[in-house]
């Protein structure tokens, strides 16, 4: 089990921010958490350094990109083995379709969240893509019809025990 980081509360304020909104510029982001500019840079790199700040990232709509069906799609495998595992990790996330994949412990494997343009595009990737896997031995499919997410992590300590 890994030990979460623990942040101040400026750090934790610089991360907070940078989730709402990642190209806040720096001078405005130093004045937002009360730091110079120079701290507020430099607390930006440890925390990057530290694997608590991964990436900036852009946010945008699917529907705009021609990907206005979603659906989370669960996966069996086997033989289960880490080699298969992990080669069906990267061959989905090698697919277009594909926007995310997750390992699962339970009943499936895997969990895929999958865009694409309409209903036929979505039966097409799971006839043709994903059945035609000899590995894939069942799969189910739920149609996404809203989803929402949290534009920033609240707390950003972990929960007490």
């Amino acid at each position: 089990m890994s030990e979460t980081p623990l942040l101040d509360r400026i750090d934790s304020q610089i991360v907070h921010a940078l989730q709402r909104d990642a190209r806040l510029p720096l001078r405005d982001l130093a004045e937002t958490v009360g730091v110079a500019a120079s701290t507020c840079s430099e607390r930006i790199r440890r925390l990057q350094a530290r694997g608590v700040i991964a990436g900036f990232h852009a946010e945008v709509d699917l529907t705009a990109l021609g990907r206005s069906v979603e659906a989370l799609v669960f996966a069996q495998v086997r033989p289960l083995s880490r080699d298969l595992i992990e080669r069906f990790h990267h061959d989905a996330l090698a697919m277009p379709e594909v926007m995310a994949v997750f390992v699962l412990a339970g009943g499936d494997d895997f969990l895929l969240h999958v865009g694409v343009g309409d209903v036929q595009q979505l039966h097409s990737f799971l006839v043709d893509r994903l059945s035609s896997r000899k590995e894939v031995v069942q799969f189910r499919s739920s149609i996404v019809f809203t989803h929402g997410r949290k534009p920033a992590l609240e707390n950003l300590r972990p929960p007490a025990n």
